[in-house]
């Protein structure tokens, strides 16, 4: 049975309620743990920041428990919910490097567990015609069957990237790669909070053989902010198309974003000046203002056997202001390579291997260069580099609902910075689903 349509960070096909994968079902009930350990042994860095990662070896755990509960309250209209139980922190506290190599890491945290309510949103689909396809049960998705001409409408909260960016390969960080910069377009600053969700709406025009995509969504209130702007005076606008093809007999997608973020952000160039005429170190948020800024995404994904694909993205944005909801990357390339385990005899595990390229505008540079911090970054001095990330990681699949993966990462110029680094990080994740 084919899913064609999933919403969610986890795309991830078991349920309780298989039993109605052929008929419409009326509500959904679904659970996930996951736990992730990352560490890394000591590097070389000779100067650290606010922002920096640690040089010294250190591990640090992630845990978070999610229920999907979800009905079904007319033919085409769905409510979700996903109430959520976190612990733990990133490495340095989430901040290091602008592809930071957990996904599952947010900008907060805490060493005793905390409950929130990332999602809670509604779903209609509208028919348009064409022929019918039968949806599986899963995360945040009811079975039953959708023409394959229709129109998705969203809305509530959840994620930017559960419906835009998306790819079969590099997206779920309890499933698959892990690094920020792999999972996501890197320059694609979504609109979101310290967790990564918002409030919004996304409408999606899917016939034959493309999908056409918009949503409007609530920026945070300050960079980096735990909290929404409630009067959505800072928001952004997304739109994506999505074209499906046939490449030598496997099946493809390509995408193409775009965005414009409009917030009180700072110019890089403002809090350089300013810094120069103070005599001080330059800070954006000394210089933010109602502001714009845009950016573009190209997105590919490619089946090359039936248990292999692979995937490219390419990003980029102005770079003249601020970062404010995700990461500082200004220019990214990742691609990679995701192979199922049936070709020694293990159909149930996953191989995958991906490498990442980030950069910063020349604005940035000099900003960071100067001593300034970022949301992420920040060493008090930059000897520019590319940063350059390399992940692998082996999916092992214990039973039909435990997952065991070991993750390696190697980042050369981490934030950007020459002089520290490169940086072995190594992770282990526990994945359960019911």
């Amino acid at each position: 049975m084919r899913i064609v349509k999933c919403l969610g960070t986890a795309c991830l096909f078991l349920s309780l309620e298989t039993a109605w994968a052929d008929i419409t079902q009326p509500w959904g009930l679904h659970s996930q743990f996951t736990l992730v350990s990352q560490g890394h042994p000591t590097f070389s860095a000779p100067y650290s920041g606010r922002n920096s990662l640690n040089p010294a070896s250190i591990n640090n755990e992630t845990t978070d428990i999610t229920l999907y509960a979800g009905m079904r309250i007319s033919a085409n209209g769905e409510i979700w919910i996903n109430p959520e139980i976190d612990q733990g922190f990133g490495l340095s506290d989430t901040t290091g490097m602008a592809g930071f190599p957990s996904g599952e890491a947010y900008k907060v945290g805490a060493n005793a567990p905390y409950q929130r309510l990332p999602r809670l949103f509604y779903r209609k689909t509208i028919s348009l015609g064409g022929q019918s396809e039968q949806i599986a049960s899963g995360e945040n998705q009811l079975a039953g069957s959708v023409a394959t001409d229709n129109l998705v409408l969203t809305l509530g909260k959840f994620s930017v990237v559960d419906v835009f960016d998306t790819n079969a390969y590099a997206h779920d960080p309890r499933m698959d790669f892990m690094n920020w910069s792999v999972i996501e377009s890197g320059a694609f600053d979504y609109a979101a909070d310290a967790w990564g969700y918002t409030y919004g709406t996304s409408l999606e025009w899917t016939k034959s053989w493309w999908t056409v995509r918009g949503g409007l969504f609530d920026m945070s209130k300050t960079p980096n902010s735990t909290k929404l702007d409630p009067t959505f005076a800072q928001h952004e606008w997304v739109g994506e198309f999505e074209e499906r093809h046939r490449f030598l007999g496997h099946p493809g997608k390509l995408k193409l974003l775009g965005y414009i973020n409009y917030a009180k952000m700072g110019s890089y160039a403002d809090a350089l000046r300013s810094a120069r005429q103070t005599n001080s170190i330059p800070g954006t948020s000394l210089v933010s203002r109602g502001s714009s800024n845009s950016g573009m995404a190209l997105n590919v994904e490619q089946e090359l056997a039936s248990d292999t694909g692979a995937f490219v993205r390419a990003s980029y944005s102005g770079g003249a202001e601020q970062a404010y909801d995700f990461t500082e990357i200004d220019r990214s390339v990742s691609a990679g390579i995701s192979m199922k385990g049936s070709r020694w005899g293990r159909s149930g595990d996953t191989f995958g291997l991906a490498v990442a390229f980030n950069e910063l505008s020349g604005a940035a540079r000099d900003y960071f260069a100067a001593g300034g911090m970022g949301i992420l970054i920040g060493d008090g001095g930059l000897n520019y580099g590319p940063e350059r990330i390399m992940e692998s990681y082996y999916e092992l699949r214990t039973s039909d609902q435990a997952y065991i993966t070991f993750d390696y990462q190697y980042a050369v110029n981490p934030a950007y910075n020459r002089d520290r680094g490169p940086v072995n990080i190594y992770g282990i994740r526990l994945h359960l689903e019911y």
